[in-house]
């Protein structure tokens, strides 16, 4: 019995499936699972070296830090705003680039250009703009207007909106393309004979077919708007103006002067709320998908 078991179908597929997918999950477990497992560990002992365990203390000390509240309600509010922004400008320009126009393919390709270029290039373009003596309040002082400290005062917060819009819309812009091309002409022909206009085609036909590469958008959507911390280190250093401290920006201090306690509870919060975030959209998109097909 046993060897007409492991002769089975099923039983060497399994087998062919965890010989492929070994040294993927290997490497998974290795550098991510393990290493997480560790973090959650160090958030609740007091030193990482023969530790004593201290409970829920790290957590208490680090939402009593005002850097820390600070930092978490600035990342929320960045994705808040910069995942819905990037989404609109994608969608818009995915609905644009989609029809026959001029240069179609030439836009296509410079708006994918940002996820090539390196980032500390794309650092130095966007000082070389937003600096107090670069090439924006140069324009500004040409025409007689004041110039302004972008990165030290309230604009700072839209100037790496823009960064972050920049920087991702062309992945976004992908997604949704394909998406669009998967989407029935005939079905918008036969709409569009039927009398119905763009708004209402756009609303039963093309936003319903968008809705699987809309909710794998913006998934990844918010997961990158937590990884904004490169492009702001860079453009703004360790310490920028408040509107743009994030948790990494907290994270990186306390890396820097060694308090591991705060740090890997900074660490599992962002995990926990990142996860958070995913589960309820992974809900919604079963719960809309379920009514759809009811």
């Amino acid at each position: 019995m046993r060897l007409r078991k492991l002769r089975s179908p099923s039983v060497r597929e399994s087998a062919a499936a965890l010989t492929f997918l070994g040294p993927s999950l290997a490497g998974f477990l290795l550098f991510y699972l393990i290493p997480f497992g560790a973090v959650v560990y160090y958030s609740f002992v007091d030193t990482p070296i023969q530790g004593r365990f201290v409970g829920m203390d790290n957590y208490r000390q680090l939402w009593d830090s005002a850097s820390f509240r600070k930092a978490f309600g600035n990342s929320l509010a960045f994705a808040g705003v910069g995942v819905p922004v990037l989404f609109a400008a994608s969608l818009g320009l995915a609905l644009l680039l989609n029809k026959a126009m001029p240069l179609r393919r030439t836009f296509r390709t410079l708006f994918l250009l940002p996820l090539v270029v390196p980032v500390a290039s794309i650092a130095l373009v966007w000082q070389a703009l937003f600096h107090w003596e670069g090439a924006i309040n140069g324009f500004a002082a040409s025409a007689g207007a004041d110039p302004v400290d972008w990165m030290n005062g309230r604009w700072s917060f839209a100037v790496m909106t823009a960064v972050y819009v920049w920087r991702n819309v062309g992945y976004n812009l992908v997604l949704f393309l394909a998406g669009l091309a998967n989407i029935p002409a005939e079905q918008l022909e036969a709409a569009s004979i039927d009398g119905a206009g763009p708004w209402r085609r756009f609303r039963s036909i093309v936003w319903p077919g968008l809705a699987p590469v809309s909710f794998f958008a913006v998934v990844m959507s918010i997961v990158s708007s937590f990884k904004v911390f490169r492009e702001t280190y860079m453009v703004a250093g360790a310490y920028p103006h408040d509107a743009i401290y994030t948790l990494q920006h907290f994270m990186n201090n306390q890396f820097q002067s060694l308090d591991y306690p705060k740090l890997t509870s900074a660490a599992v919060l962002l995990a926990l709320v990142i996860g958070a975030a995913v589960s309820i959209l992974f809900r919604a998109e079963r719960r809309a998908r379920e009514a759809s097909e009811g």
